[in-house]
């Protein structure tokens, strides 16, 4: 048997017909230009071993510097001949990997903190979330900083370091979203019941709390792609020869004067997937308020 929600009009009474969240989503011009943007260039960096595009690494002396346009390369060439668009698609490949990895091991761990803390309050949640706070004390790019200096310096390594300086994001969202779910009278049936603690927070509270976990996640998918090219500019992220947005930028910066495209280049690649991304992220927000589920 089928249950059909309805909202009702204040003033008439009468039902609402309610409107599916991708209609929703799609009728918000920003962000279906925005998730189109995203998801080109996803598509680009899963595609990039069979696009007919370049070798990324392969060196051409005789065409170093060339601008875009000449010689047959669009966006032009490096200091080194190789070409600008294969190594910013293939540069797509690593950053969005480290971006989302990162996100999602984030997500991992301070979710779990988040949700355990929330559920059980009391002293667990006194210690889960102190220790939190002393890691969301350090400003997330220099905590990077340290973490990566400490492991080494690797594209993993700095997954791992975004990771750590932003998992107390995802524990407050989570812990937040708990303490409002356990009180619902779901929770207490199960109680009831006798069901478990773990079976209530996996079946019954964290399903429920999804929509600012996904939210929290698109919006955050974007400034983890900046961190983890801001530690590839500084040598701590992925290594030479393997095409990053921030060893793009690196690389590129002592040309500035005479091959400024060797930088606005990733810079505009990375400006624009975390603004598209934020963007995204904004509109989600908006559309899962349940307060404005009939907008």
């Amino acid at each position: 048997m089928t249950t059909v929600l309805e909202a009702f009009d204040d003033k008439t009474d009468a039902p609402v017909k309610q409107v599916p969240f991708w209609r929703r989503l799609a009728r918000r011009k920003a962000s279906t230009v925005c998730f189109a943007i995203v998801l080109t260039i996803v598509l680009l960096a899963v595609l990039a071993p069979i696009l007919p595009i370049p070798d990324p690494n392969e060196i051409r002396s005789a065409n170093r510097l060339v601008g875009p346009g000449e010689k047959g390369y669009l966006l032009g060439a490096d200091e080194l001949g190789r070409d600008v668009l294969s190594r910013l698609i293939w540069g797509a490949r690593v950053s969005l990997m480290a971006g989302f990895g990162a996100s999602i091991a984030a997500l991992l761990f301070g979710g779990a903190i988040g949700l355990v803390a929330g559920f059980f309050g009391k002293w667990v949640d006194t210690i889960l979330m102190r220790s939190t706070d002393v890691i969301l004390a350090f400003p997330s790019i220099l905590l990077a900083v340290g973490v990566v200096a400490a492991l080494g310096p690797g594209l993993n390594n700095a997954m791992i370091a975004v990771a750590i300086a932003g998992f107390p994001l995802y524990a407050r969202v989570v812990r937040g979203s708990v303490l409002s779910a356990r009180e619902n009278t779901y929770v207490e049936a199960a109680r009831s019941i006798g069901v478990s603690n773990f079976r209530i927070m996996w079946r019954h509270i964290l399903p429920n709390i999804l929509a600012p976990i996904i939210v929290a996640l698109s919006l955050d998918v974007g400034i983890k792609i900046v961190i983890t090219s801001s530690l590839s500019f500084l040598g701590l992220g992925a290594q030479p020869p393997t095409a990053d947005w921030g060893n793009m930028i690196a690389s590129g910066k002592d040309y500035i004067r005479v091959s400024a495209h060797l930088v606005m280049m990733p810079g505009f690649a990375i400006f624009l997937i975390a603004l598209c991304l934020n963007v995204v992220g904004d509109q989600l927000r908006d559309v899962l308020d349940p307060r404005l589920t009939n907008t």
